[in-house]
């Protein structure tokens, strides 16, 4: 939960799990991997650390490979192979991530939940606290290391394990809509909402499994748009940003 007796002007979440889709790595519209756009969160990531907020980062891997391609009853890929795929090309994503950071002096782990020593750590608990609490950024890959569970799914039950106070949702708009607001520009956003409401509206936030993991766990989400500088900061240090889900 916020830490009420920090300064003011100083976080109010201590450790927190920001969930970065694999969209976040491209440009709109396109796939693969832009360095400007992963410039942008590299920046703001910076300045979160800056401020002592220990920092754990999930990121999808749909801008390279989405499992569900492949799912179609013709393919030649079996299921359960494609989403292993898809965990793969998360790695991938946490590679990029991982030199991008620490391009901007920002010190890194980068964890995965299937075992490739060459490149990762594997995911151990106590481990990862560990990273948090000497102040590096922990980049979480490969899912949960097992098909059909996302990597909102994963986000949350990290958040649960690593105990964080918070997950936020990075994406390019500034929060939760009653319907999408490209197709109905009457559509409201919402400043909160609880989860309860989310599940039985069928929001498109994070997956019902992600969702019912945070709420059992009482663990609030913010959904922000990370493009907008600062968002992301701003939502850490508890002002109202995008739509806080709890």
């Amino acid at each position: 939960m916020p830490d009420a007796s920090m300064p003011a002007g100083a976080p109010v979440y201590k450790r927190v799990l920001l969930k970065l889709s694999g969209e976040s790595f491209c440009r709109p519209g396109e796939s693969g991997i832009s360095l400007s756009e992963v410039s942008i969160i590299c920046e703001q990531i910076k300045r979160v650390v800056a401020t002592g907020v220990q920092l754990a980062i999930v990121c999808g891997g749909g801008n390279i490979l989405r499992g569900k391609e492949f799912s179609a009853s013709n393919s030649i890929v079996i299921p359960s192979t494609a989403h292993y795929m898809g965990m793969l090309a998360t790695v991938i994503n946490g590679l990029a991530l991982q030199d991008a950071l620490e391009s901007f002096g920002v010190a890194t782990r980068l964890q995965s939940a299937i075992r490739m020593e060459g490149v990762a750590e594997p995911f151990i608990r106590r481990r990862c606290i560990r990273h948090l609490e000497k102040g590096r950024v922990v980049i979480l890959a490969a899912g949960t290391g097992s098909p059909f569970v996302t990597t909102d799914t994963a986000a949350a039950l990290r958040a649960r394990e690593i105990d964080a106070d918070v997950v936020v949702k990075a994406t390019r708009v500034d929060g939760i809509y009653s319907e999408d607001p490209l197709k109905n520009p009457h559509a409201m956003r919402y400043s909160e909402i609880t989860y309860q409401d989310v599940i039985r509206q069928g929001l498109q936030v994070m997956d019902m499994q992600a969702m019912h993991h945070c709420m059992e766990h009482g663990i609030p989400i913010v959904v922000l748009n990370y493009q907008k500088p600062g968002n992301i900061e701003r939502a850490i240090a508890g002002e109202r940003m995008g739509t806080r889900v709890g």
